[in-house]
């Protein structure tokens, strides 16, 4: 009990969330960590590479079928353009961006980046997806920083028409929610005016 009778109240509200939020017109932004998701996403974006190693499974199986094909499929495989987008899966979706080729020094360029965030957009709005969620792309396995990431995403979506995507999460490590919707809210500033809560 506190002072004058009343009750103290045993849990008190701690500022900065997992998430933080803006919108863009009609699109609500969210950012926050992996482990804690805002909804649940019709898609999901992973980082690829030109000859899709890095979502490749790791588990060693027993391919069923001869050498010899194996070595002709492995000869006839052809690398995906850097920049580029691949559909995979449905319920959800898998959006992989094609932004590292292992053959280049260093692997990723921002403005492989840069069109994958593009062909990302418009991959959702074919597909009429109303949730994707996003990682920060070029930043866990690359040289791009949060603010380099926070211009790269604020061109692309200046860039882009939403007529379907609603919900936007921006997978962001523990405890960069609120400066990640900070940055982006800065440079989305020339366009469309964002609301942050």
């Amino acid at each position: 009990m506190g002072r004058a009778g009343r009750k103290t109240p045993r849990l008190r509200l701690i500022r900065g969330s997992f998430s933080s939020c803006m919108s863009l017109g009609e699109l609500q932004i969210v950012a926050s960590p992996k482990d804690a998701p805002p909804f649940s996403p019709e898609g999901f974006v992973f980082e690829e590479d030109t000859f899709l190693v890095m979502s490749a499974d790791p588990r060693v199986r027993d391919p069923k079928m001869p050498m010899t094909r194996i070595m002709s499929q492995l000869m006839e495989t052809r690398p995906e353009p850097p920049g580029s987008v691949l559909i995979r899966g449905k319920d959800p979706v898998q959006i992989l961006a094609i932004v590292h080729d292992f053959n280049e020094d260093p692997s990723l360029k921002e403005e492989w980046v840069e069109r994958a965030l593009e062909g990302i957009f418009k991959a959702a709005e074919n597909l009429r997806i109303r949730s994707l969620a996003l990682p920060l792309i070029g930043t866990r396995y690359g040289f791009i920083k949060a603010e380099g990431m926070a211009d790269l995403l604020g061109l692309a979506l200046k860039g882009a028409t939403f007529r379907y995507l609603k919900s936007l999460w921006l997978i962001v490590p523990s405890g960069t929610a609120r400066d990640m919707i900070r940055m982006l809210r800065e440079r989305l500033k020339g366009g469309e005016k964002g609301r942050e809560s």
